[in-house]
């Protein structure tokens, strides 16, 4: 049994050698990485990206991560490949493969099968005089010196350069498309980060009811409209539906806190003036702030100054922003 220490001294060193490795990725950077970000830019196909072993699951991710920033790619498995998968492969595709020697059977058999059907062939690999190296159009070197564990046999070090190019790549190509978060927003509808995109007030603030009271209306009509609308709050308007503030049921409980007596009160001695807003068009993430910076619960939706509704901290909670 090793003990504490020595399990974090093996934690620590396989995280430097795995730095190490992408300290060299970074230098190795040339102008082949250009001239191939430059070539896939260019293309009217895909991006084809194949590999066997952990290089193919690595191969799967810069796939998802390229489709995700606007780079249309398929992944192949090197080995079904020479099985007849060949045949998703079109004229326009462009053709990544991944190897960390550029030397197995099967990227053997491939590359120059991949260099018939007239494809470019982009190769991925830590040796540019390997075999795949030698076939590729462009070489994306990912060197290596070492993997991580204490065998140099399990890929690790060379898995992670593989991803930190991969990554490189995509968003290199991300800024020459001129992707914007709107563009991102298309392509992630799902989940809490779609949400942050695209998800607008409103899109929330007409479920919910509308509380509101004029200024003149005293203290039991104030709490019965609180109350009944279930929003914490209540905005006091003028007969043009104007808002002229706010009632809270911390306003509330300050009055209580405050007065003696309360019967007397009407809303519009109560409220809190100037209170803050937002319009139906902004994003429900700055709503979320907006509540964050002010410590407020309540936000009302307004636009020129007319009372539309209010969203509350509850209604992004459950669209899972918080």
């Amino acid at each position: 049994m090793i003990s504490e220490e020595q399990i974090l001294k093996t934690a620590s060193r396989t995280i430097e050698i795995e730095m190490q490795a992408l300290n060299a990725l970074q230098k190795a950077l040339n102008g082949d990485f250009v001239a191939c970000a430059k070539a896939i830019f260019a293309s009217k196909g895909r991006v084809v990206i194949t590999g066997i072993g952990k290089s193919a699951i690595i191969a799967q991710k810069i796939v998802a991560t390229l489709n995700s920033t606007g780079t249309p790619a398929i992944f192949m498995h090197a080995a079904d490949a020479i099985h007849g998968d060949l045949g998703m492969i079109q004229p326009a595709d462009l053709v990544l493969c991944l190897s960390k020697s550029g030397e197995t059977p099967e990227i053997k058999v491939l590359a120059p099968l991949l260099k018939n059907m007239g494809n470019l062939l982009i190769g991925m690999v830590a040796n540019a005089n390997s075999f795949l190296g030698r076939q590729a159009d462009f070489v994306l070197l990912t060197p290596i010196v070492q993997e991580a564990d204490p065998n140099n046999l399990a890929p690790t070090a060379s898995t992670t350069a593989q991803i930190a190019m991969g990554d490189a790549l995509a968003t290199a190509l991300l800024q020459m498309r001129g992707f914007t978060s709107e563009h991102f927003a298309k392509f992630h509808p799902g989940g809490a980060l779609g949400k942050q995109l695209y998800l607008r007030v409103s899109d929330i603030y007409i479920h919910n009811e509308r509380p509101a009271i004029k200024p003149e209306a005293g203290i039991r009509d104030t709490i019965l409209e609180m109350t009944s609308k279930r929003l914490g709050a209540v905005v006091v308007v003028d007969e043009t539906e104007a808002i002229l503030g706010i009632v809270t049921d911390g306003d509330l409980r300050r009055m209580l806190q405050r007065e003696a007596s309360v019967s007397h009160l009407k809303a519009g001695e109560i409220m809190s003036r100037n209170p803050r807003s937002i319009q139906k068009d902004a994003l429900a993430i700055e709503a979320l702030d907006l509540m964050r910076n002010n410590s407020i619960s309540q936000l009302i939706v307004a636009e020129n100054g007319q009372y539309l509704g209010i969203i509350h901290l509850h209604d992004l909670v459950r669209e899972g922003l918080l």
